[in-house]
């Protein structure tokens, strides 16, 4: 074997820990969406109030992001990352065991914060690549990423259909700590260039908000979008299983629908970087509130509800591969502070949205749920429509917009 050919493997090996430990702790958030109706049984409250778990996790997520994920430019990253997954076993044990709705809310809080190490690992990525391999390499994370959120839905209904709905964190705590180990044993360590304090770098993801309209626009249009995408996949379940009949394994095979989405990532890419970003930007938004007007009135037709989800999951990532494409090339040195800001905004929307979807199904049903969803990316599609209108008044006065 030459000389050359074992560090290639090597960090062959590295990306493929990576993309699973990616997508084997992102899946996390994702794990309780389809068995809403079974949590809601379990402990005796309303499906709005089980809603709040996927609230919850994705608070707890955007408050690691906005608090941990600044900590891979301070500390070496490979202990950051196990020693943060150590806590991500504790609280999966603690909800799988949970005798309370209180404890379990609380313990998936703290999921969904420690999760942020699937964040903090796509940047690990980035440093450990070679340059000219850089983006096949993060490319092959944010696979795992992406294969993540769209099996864990399918995952969790297997596995409660089997085993319960509780069996699924017990099973995730023990991944956990193989992830952990692995991390450990297999990949190199990385100390940080940075030699700033915390709150200094704290400051500076500020800044970067107020400094860079375009991220704004980006992370609030991402935000109502993953709304819409929270909105439909918190209250669906309730749908597959009530209007349908569909047991567990039913919500998982229906689930796998998402997986279509993965096919915008690498279309969206090609269409950034031919110069249609911006106009297929407004189409992924008119088609996610498409979609979610399609779930509403063909919610009676698996097949319809199921293209729906297809649609939606479509636009949902599209729009933000289209929309990361654009932020990342605002300031090179600032990118993990960017994408700080990017995330915890999209993930801040997708809890609210949650909450508000659930509490709008047990007031108005599908329907509410439903059009809540629509009204979202509606929203982002007026953002970016203003944003279009003043590049274009800029463009004739000679005036660099300023949103």
């Amino acid at each position: 074997m030459s000389q050359d050919a074992q560090p290639v493997r090597s960090l062959r090996l590295v990306m493929v820990v990576l993309a699973f430990s990616c997508g084997a702790t992102v899946a996390n958030l994702y794990y309780p969406q389809p068995l809403l109706d079974e949590i809601s049984r379990a402990f005796s409250v309303s499906q709005g109030a089980a809603a709040l778990v996927v609230t919850l996790t994705q608070l707890g997520y955007a408050a690691g992001m906005a608090l941990l994920m600044p900590l891979g430019d301070l500390l070496e990253n490979r202990g950051l990352a196990a020693r943060t997954l150590v806590f991500t076993t504790i609280a999966l044990v603690v909800a799988g065991l949970s005798p309370v709705f209180g404890v379990f809310l609380a313990a998936s809080v703290l999921i969904g914060i420690t999760s942020v190490v699937a964040q903090i690992l796509i940047p690990y990525a980035a440093h450990l690549a070679p340059e000219e391999q850089r983006g096949r390499f993060v490319g092959t994370v944010m696979t795992g990423l992406l294969l993540g959120i769209l099996l864990a839905r399918t995952v969790s209904s297997l596995i409660a259909e089997a085993w319960g709905w509780r069996t699924i964190y017990l099973v995730s705590a023990g991944l956990m700590l193989l992830v952990a180990a692995a991390v450990v044993r297999l990949l190199p360590r990385r100390e940080p260039g940075h030699d700033v304090r915390y709150p200094h770098l704290m400051r500076s993801i500020l800044t970067l908000a107020r400094e860079e309209p375009a991220l704004r626009r980006r992370a609030a249009c991402q935000a109502l979008m993953f709304g819409a995408f929270s909105a439909f996949w918190t209250t669906v379940a309730f749908e597959l299983t009530g209007r349908h009949g569909l047991t567990q394994t039913g919500v998982g095979i229906f689930a796998l629908v998402g997986a279509a989405g993965a096919a915008a990532a690498p279309v969206a890419g090609r269409l950034g970087d031919r110069g249609y970003g911006q106009v297929a930007s407004g189409v992924a938004l008119a088609l996610g509130a498409a979609a979610m007007v399609l779930a509403d009135v063909g919610v009676g037709s698996l097949v319809v509800l199921a293209a729906a989800g297809v649609l939606l999951d479509l636009a949902v990532q599209g729009h933000q591969v289209l929309s990361q494409r654009e932020i990342y090339g605002l300031r090179a040195d600032a990118r993990a502070r960017i994408n700080t800001v990017f995330m915890t905004t999209i993930f801040v929307g997708g809890a609210a949205a949650s909450a508000i979807a659930g509490a709008v199904y047990d007031l108005a049903g599908w329907t509410g749920s439903s059009l809540f969803g629509a009204a979202l990316p509606v929203l982002g599609l007026a953002i970016w429509t203003w944003s279009r209108v003043r590049a274009r008044r800029g463009a004739h006065t000679g005036l660099t917009p300023v949103g």
